[in-house]
């Protein structure tokens, strides 16, 4: 058998030639996504999950599916026994009776079987670290709709209270009006800043049914429970980055496709060994006599035939099986090298996009302090006649935007927290 190219050595070459991560000062060690959040609600909501969502049960029993097909596979390895029995009459001639037990045994004379039982358990294995790469995906967006339901409440609220200072504003413009202080204009501009914030309160409230539906569907749930979201935003802790093999290895989406480059060698071999001779044992005892009782084996003829047979010509099938079983092997190889790539990406923009959010909040929450600040000034000079409307409302909307969009940035990092905690192989225990 030619030799196989070293894809596990390439792997472990490719590993090596990762950088270390930048780390973030504040950033603590932890083991599981469930450590980043301590809530009893959100754990309930994540059981409730792991039992319901119809992806996840689908990839359990594709796992239940390749352990039943590995005993199938060692099946082969096995002595096949089967029995017979059978009576003939026919007319003037007495009746016979004859059983017989066969055993047939393909010796694994090269390692074929052996190698394609040991494909099919690594099958297993691959298929039960992509179970838990499901699970820790699943619990990531659990995770994330969780706070995201939060985020959208905020928006609503932040939403109302424009919507409220702005009916304010045009029920004292309506009494300098009437009183002939006013004009029709400064009327006019004010419902519309009403109308538009009404519009926008819509729009929140509709997305936040939508995210009302999505987290069912993520649950697996028909019913959503009475309370899912929080007040306020939890907190969220900022896990550790371990040096990138360490952290590379936790990944259970990076070991599955290392296995399956173990699995594929292994078929690669078989297809190779199937060009080999097979040796094939097969044993019978038969009986014949002229009664049910004489017949069952009383004392049996034994034949042993011992079967070798080899390969000739089959029009290349078993050659281009071969190159199949290569090409499939590298094809595994590539595809570790895709999910390897993802995973040095999805830690890098987490671990630069943590930094990024820190140094916007702290400019947003600067820029809102001043605006509250023109906010107030701007009140009273319209109430004292030195500004316009148009002045008034564009600060007001400015402060509100500014409040909502800190809002944002808040939930944007915590999400992030937990997408990185994910990349890092943070998961879920069993």
């Amino acid at each position: 058998m030619p030799a196989q190219e070293d894809y596990l050595q390439q792997i472990q070459h490719e590993q090596s030639q990762v950088t270390p991560w930048t780390q973030v000062n504040t950033a603590t060690t932890q083991t599981a996504l469930t450590d980043l959040i301590q809530s009893e609600s959100l754990d309930q909501l994540l059981e409730t999950a792991f039992a319901n969502n119809p992806s996840l049960q689908q990839t359990l029993l594709t796992l239940q599916i390749r352990q039943a097909q590995l005993s199938q596979t060692d099946a082969a390895r096995l002595p096949q026994i089967s029995a017979g029995f059978s009576a003939a009459n026919e007319q003037d001639t007495t009746a016979s009776y004859s059983s017989n037990i066969s055993i047939n045994w393909q010796l694994d004379l090269w390692g074929k079987l052996k190698a394609d039982s040991q494909a099919a358990s690594l099958d297993i294995e691959q298929q039960q670290l992509l179970y838990q790469s499901a699970r820790d995906t699943l619990a990531s967006q659990v995770i994330n709709a969780w706070l995201n339901l939060t985020a959208t409440q905020h928006a609503i609220e932040i939403e109302q209270k424009r919507l409220a200072t702005l009916t304010k504003n045009e029920t004292f413009i309506l009494q300098r009006y009437r009183s002939g202080i006013g004009n029709l204009e400064d009327l006019d501009n004010a419902r519309s800043a009403v109308s538009q914030s009404k519009a926008s309160l819509e729009n929140n409230h509709e997305s936040y049914r939508q995210q009302h539906r999505e987290f069912r569907q993520l649950l697996g749930q028909s019913e959503l429970p009475s309370i899912i979201e929080t007040p306020t935003y939890p907190e969220v802790q900022l896990s550790l980055a371990d040096m990138p093999q360490q952290t590379l290895a936790r990944r259970p989406d990076l070991q599955a496709a290392y296995i399956a480059i173990q699995a594929a060698s292994l078929r690669t071999e078989v297809a190779y060994k199937d060009l080999l001779p097979s040796l094939d044992l097969g044993a019978a005892l038969t009986e014949s006599a002229s009664t049910p009782h004489e017949s069952l084996l009383a004392s049996p003829v034994w034949s042993l035939l011992g079967q070798l047979t080899a390969p000739l010509f089959q029009g290349r099938e078993l050659r281009a099986a071969t190159e199949i079983a290569e090409l499939n092997t590298a094809y595994s190889y590539q595809s570790y090298r895709e999910i390897l790539l993802t995973a040095i990406n999805e830690i890098e923009q987490t671990l630069s996009l943590e930094t990024t959010l820190d140094i916007q909040q702290q400019h947003i929450r600067q820029a809102l302090k001043n605006s509250q600040n023109s906010l107030e000034q701007y009140q009273r000079s319209y109430r004292n006649g030195l500004v316009d409307i148009l002045d008034l409302l564009a600060v007001q909307q400015q402060t509100y935007d500014l409040e909502a969009q800190l809002d944002d940035l808040i939930y944007q990092q915590l999400s992030n927290r937990i997408n990185l905690g994910l990349a890092l192989g943070l998961g879920v225990t069993s």
